[in-house]
This record gives C-alpha cells, sequence and structure tokens, in this order.
C-alpha cells in the first residue's frame, strides 16, 4: 500500500466567505436603506430650492427664513406645544392614578376595569376620534341628549383643551403601562415602614409609592408629548374646522391637500419636527438610564400588599366605571351602534333607524371593498416580512460577532424618533427622486415598505426581552458540534423564539392595520387603506360609512387581540 493511500482524509476546507457574513452585512444595509432612505430626501429637499425631481435645483438655507417669516407659523408651534403640553398632562394625572387604583388597591373588579382602560392603546386615534364625535360632537348622542334635557352642553370639542382630552385619553394607557410597571416591583418593606409609624393609605402613596414612581412617570411624560406633537387625526378632526392649526396638520394642508405643494417650506417643517422628536427621544433614554437612586427592588423582595380603600372602595369604584364608560365603552359603543342606523339621535326610537345599509354600501363601492382588502393584505403580508426581518437583526445584534452588531441596534430603534407624518414625506420624495421604483409609489408595496420601517423599534421590543433569556450554552453547545452561526440560529434560536415571534407578528399586524398618518402621503387611486378612506368619507360627510368601515377595523383588531391572548397566552403591552 502506498503512503498516499495510508493518509487520512482531510476534513472538508471551510467556505472562504463564511454564511453569516452576507446575511449579516446584508440585514443591516437593508435597515440602513429603510431607515435613512426617507430621511435623507426630506434633509435635502429642506435646504433646495425646487423640487428634488426637478431638472435644475441649487442648495440653500431660504427655506428656514421663509418658514420663520410664514404668516401664523408662530401660533402654529405654540399651538403644537400647548397641544402637547395639555395632552401630556392629562395623560399623565389619569395613566397614574388608574397605574395605583387598580394595580395597588383592592378595588373590586380592578382587573377588568384594567382591559377596558387599555383599549385606546389597540385603536387609532383617528377612529377614536370619530368615536368621540358621535358621543360629544356637536350633533353627538350625548350633546342633543343634554339639550334636549338641559340646554347647551357645556363642553366643546373644537378647542385645544377639547383635542387634549381626547388625545390624553388614548394616551393615558401607555402611562398607565409603563407607572403600573413600577409599583409592581416596589420593595414593600419601605410602605410597611410607613405603616408602622402610622401613615395611613393616602399618606403612604403620597409620601412613599408616588415619589417612587417617578422615573415611570417622567419616561412616560417625555414619550406622551412626544406622541402629542405627533397627532394628526384629532386636530385634522376638530382642529382645521376651528381654525386651531398645529405642526402635522400644516404640514398636510400645504403637503397633500395643496393643490400646488410647496416642496421646500414642507421638507423644511418636517425637518424641524424630526430634530424635535429626535430631541425628547434622546432626552428619554437619558432619563431612563438615571434612575438607580430610585431602584428599591431588592433578591428578597415580595409583592407589595394592595392598599385598602376602606369606605372609598366603593365609591372610587363608580368613579372609575363612570370614566371607563364615558371614555372607552361610549365612544367605541356608539360608533359601532352609528354603523347600523341610517341616523343616530336620543328623539328618535332606535328600532326605527336600524339597518345594515352601510355595510352594504362599504362592500358595494370598489373603493372602500379595496381598501379593506389591501389594510388585511398589508398588514398578514407586511407583518409577516417585518417580523422575519425583525427576528433576523434581533439575533445578529444579541447572539453574533458582528462587528457592526451595535450601530445595527441603535439603527433598528431610530424610527421611534421619526414621526408619521414626516416619514409619510420622506417615502414620498425618495420615491419620486427614484424614477425605477415608480411601480412601487402606486402600488400597497410601498406602504408595506413604509409601515416596516416605522415600526421595526415596536417589534424588536416583542423579540429581543425572550432572545436575551435564552441560555449562550445552547450556542455554544451547538458549535462544538460543528454548526456555524446561521445554522444554530436557524436550528435552536428561531424555534425558541416562536412565541415571541408570534407576539411581534399580532402587533405589527395590529399597528400596520390601524396606521394612517404615513399611508395618507403614499396611497394613490388602488392602493387605499381603512385609514385613507376614512378621511375621505369624513371629508364627504358620510358619517354612517365612517362608522361602518371604523367599525370594521375595531372588529378585526378584537378579534385579533382576543385570539392571540387566548391561543398563545401573549400579552400585547408591557
Amino acid at each position: 500500500m502506498s503512503l498516499a493511500m495510508s493518509r487520512p482524509e482531510a476534513p472538508p476546507a471551510p467556505p472562504a466567505i463564511p454564511r453569516a457574513v452576507p446575511i449579516q452585512y446584508g440585514t443591516a444595509l437593508l435597515v440602513l436603506v429603510l431607515v435613512a432612505g426617507p430621511l435623507l430626501p426630506v434633509l435635502l429637499q429642506s435646504v433646495l430650492d425646487g423640487a428634488l425631481y426637478d431638472a435644475e435645483y441649487h442648495l440653500t438655507l431660504a427655506n428656514f427664513a421663509r418658514l420663520a417669516r410664514t404668516e401664523g407659523f408662530g401660533m402654529v408651534l405654540l399651538n403644537t406645544a400647548v397641544l402637547a403640553a395639555l395632552t401630556t398632562l392629562v395623560a399623565q394625572v389619569v395613566g397614574t392614578l388608574a397605574a395605583i387604583l387598580f394595580g395597588r388597591t383592592d378595588l373590586p373588579l380592578a382587573r377588568l376595569m384594567s382591559e377596558f382602560f387599555l383599549w385606546p392603546l389597540y385603536l387609532s386615534a383617528l377612529v377614536l376620534s370619530f368615536g368621540w364625535y358621535a358621543v360629544y360632537g356637536p350633533s353627538g348622542y350625548l350633546t342633543l341628549l343634554w339639550q334636549s334635557l338641559l340646554g347647551e352642553a357645556p363642553w366643546t370639542l373644537y378647542s385645544l383643551t377639547g383635542m387634549a382630552v381626547i388625545a390624553g385619553v388614548s394616551q393615558a394607557p401607555l402611562a398607565y403601562i409603563y407607572c403600573l410597571s413600577s409599583t409592581s416591583i416596589t420593595d414593600p418593606s419601605l410602605e410597611e415602614a410607613a405603616r408602622v409609624s402610622g401613615a395611613g393609605t393616602f399618606r403612604t402613596l403620597w409620601r412613599i409609592t408616588l415619589p417612587l414612581m417617578k422615573p415611570a412617570i417622567a419616561y412616560s411624560a417625555v414619550l406622551n408629548f412626544t406622541v402629542g406633537l405627533e397627532l394628526l387625526s384629532i386636530p385634522l378632526i376638530f382642529g382645521d374646522p376651528a381654525g386651531i392649526t398645529v405642526l402635522t396638520t400644516f404640514l398636510f394642508n400645504n403637503g397633500i391637500s395643496s393643490p400646488r405643494p410647496d416642496h421646500g417650506l414642507v421638507a423644511t417643517a418636517a425637518a424641524l419636527m424630526l430634530a424635535v422628536v429626535c430631541f425628547l427621544v434622546w432626552l428619554q433614554g437619558r432619563m431612563l438610564g438615571n434612575t438607580r437612586r430610585f431602584i428599591t427592588l431588592g433578591g428578597k423582595a415580595t409583592r407589595p400588599r394592595p392598599f385598602r380603600l376602606g369606605g372609598l372602595r366603593w365609591p372610587l369604584f363608580i368613579l372609575a366605571a363612570l370614566y371607563i364608560l364615558a371614555t372607552v365603552v361610549a365612544p367605541i359603543g356608539v360608533l359601532v351602534l352609528r354603523a347600523f342606523t341610517a341616523f343616530l339621535s336620543p328623539m328618535i326610537p332606535l328600532g326605527e333607524v336600524l339597518t345594515t345599509a352601510n355595510f352594504a354600501q362599504i362592500f358595494d363601492y370598489p373603493v372602500y371593498s379595496r381598501a379593506v382588502w389591501n389594510s388585511f393584505v398589508v398588514s398578514l403580508v407586511g407583518g409577516a416580512i417585518a417580523t422575519a426581518l425583525i427576528g433576523l437583526v434581533a439575533i445578529i445584534v444579541h447572539r453574533s460577532e458582528f462587528r457592526f452588531r451595535g450601530a445595527l441596534q441603535y439603527l433598528a430603534l431610530f424610527p421611534r424618533a421619526v414621526p408619521g407624518v414626516v416619514a409619510g414625506i420622506g417615502f414620498f420624495y425618495a420615491f419620486a427622486l427614484l424614477p425605477g421604483l415608480g411601480f412601487l409609489r402606486n402600488s400597497i408595496w410601498i406602504l408595506v415598505i413604509a409601515f416596516t420601517m416605522r415600526f421595526i423599534p415596536a417589534g424588536m421590543g416583542a423579540v429581543a426581552p425572550m432572545l436575551l433569556q435564552v441560555s449562550h450554552d445552547l450556542d455554544r453547545a451547538a458549535r462544538v458540534q460543528g454548526a456555524d452561526w446561521w445554522t444554530t440560529s436557524r436550528r435552536i434560536l428561531l424555534p425558541l423564539m416562536r412565541p415571541a415571534l408570534v407576539g411581534c407578528f399580532t402587533i405589527l399586524f395590529i399597528s400596520f392595520f390601524k396606521e394612517y398618518t404615513t399611508a395618507i402621503f403614499l396611497f394613490a387611486p388602488g392602493s387605499e387603506v381603512i385609514g385613507t378612506a376614512l378621511l375621505h368619507l369624513w371629508v364627504q360627510g358620510e358619517v354612517g360609512l365612517v362608522a361602518a368601515l371604523a367599525t370594521i377595523q375595531v372588529a378585526v383588531i378584537a378579534v385579533c387581540v382576543a385570539a392571540v391572548r387566548g391561543i398563545f397566552g401573549v400579552k400585547l403591552h408591557g
């Protein structure tokens, strides 16, 4: 036997380029294009003297000077700041009180009330606005009832205060979630020490519990102020008719609604909004990183004991029930009821006006039935694509040796600072600038791309925590057996992440299904979604059709939330 034949076979040579390299760099490049693609055109357009798609233009800073000199723009900024501040005040007071009442006391039916309290979080502000109009608007059910019995109604929605109440109630669940998480992990020994010292329930809450909630209150306040700056539907429905313009409606009226849009002015205002929101998101991060002095949860901490309300138990229960009835049940319930009536008034017996004609009209007109179908397709297909991308990003960020994983994580979370209005304008400019993408500009796929970019942070929030709980020993064991990074991720990590991916898909489905602020700048005939169709119907004064279309959205989201909770046991909030 020859010497050559006696040598053992050499192991197969490793590939020149490991599979991880194109996957990781390709994913990072895709996220970079998704995030930077719509923002760079906005910034570029803000310093041009013509439209991006013009044959000739020059760099200039004149747009910023023109914006500052625009008649009434100072009042626009003031209205925006006041609305955001009032919205934050309402949301924080209501959300903090609800967190204490539902989470830390012996209030009857607290868990059930908590579920109702969270419902505005699942619905779009657009649908909630229509619900409030159906109850408290000039021809709303309760307004007409009040006028028939007591005279002029003491409330109006067509004011900064009225809009702030609607927006504050819609955003209160955000403050509630942050504050509830804070109260549930407070070290009970501090409260017990206060009780031993003779402090009563309310003194302990005021002197111990509330101060320990300051980080959660401050963090959620910055978040709610940011959301208040980005509001579009509420100012559009209730502010525009009253002559109250905020920054988002300024962008809408000078952009998509204008027969001759001033692109330089719109892009400059959008860049200003982007800069402010970026600063607020940075401030949130700073505040979250400076909360060590409020940490009270130690290794021996137990669940805090509920505060006993004593004689106030049932009065507070009645007040809480009235609040939920007035702000959640009534707007949604009356909106649904309006969908099944030809006209809704307390002066007309309900049995005489019941009808399904509104729904029949929705499905008889191709533009509206197509909007419902498009919303389903965008939410199902877009949600699945976005979930796959987010799962891959999370694995690269948290379970790889990719040299730019820190930058990728920052990039994936950056869309938190991009308002929907700015994203819509940015994608509009980006697709107008690249003529080869015209086929996408007039289809629902531009919505899939834009929505994916908008909600990457929300999906990361659902996936990353579970991935961090998976032991690195599983990765090491697979590597010892010869598996590379991609095989380990595909065969071990992704199967373990299935519950988180289901939760991620559900969150994205709901978010895509109710999104409208980005879509109004991007849709074209044939690519309408429910949100754009709702605005179109509202402008035409078709209240019954608005209610029917909104009811379809509410029903789909309700089924989705119930299914994911009942079948998979996944919570859709923190």
